[in-house]
């Protein structure tokens, strides 16, 4: 069982910007915390160290699991999942034009997308919310 000290996961938070690192849902509209996330995994052998976490919303992070890898499904290669510490969301997915699916732009965010379900019915359910709210897509 992995201990994060509290002052990194402070750290975490702050640099994730209160986002879930895959969906980008935000804390101020998800119910619960958004969890300190293990890029790799510690049943991978990933550490706590700060350069290894980042944060996810309960959803995201139970379907990634221990994932590592992902089958992109255009090409059927296995490819790396996105890591929201070391690579840019917007180089890998982008918004449907109703701003409530997310789409895989590259191998790695279409791997993504199918592995961790970002397009999954109670996501999509609760962001098709957040736009009628004027809440969504994320502008920062």
């Amino acid at each position: 069982m992995s201990h994060v000290p509290d002052a990194i996961r402070e750290a975490v938070r702050r640099a994730a910007g209160n986002r879930c690192g895959y969906c980008l849902a935000h804390q101020d509209y998800v119910l619960g915390r958004l969890e300190i996330e293990h890029i790799i995994p510690v049943a991978a052998g990933g550490s706590d160290d700060e350069s290894n976490l980042w944060l996810a919303c309960r959803l995201c992070n139970q379907h990634k699991g221990v994932q590592t890898h992902a089958v992109d499904p255009q090409t059927g290669h296995s490819v790396l999942l996105f890591n929201p510490r070391t690579q840019v969301w917007s180089e890998h997915f982008a918004w449907s034009t109703d701003s409530i699916h997310i789409i895989g732009l590259t191998s790695c965010g279409r791997a993504t997308v199918e592995a961790l379900q970002l397009n999954d019915k109670l996501a999509v359910r609760v962001r098709s919310h957040w736009v009628r709210a004027g809440w969504h897509p994320p502008t920062d």
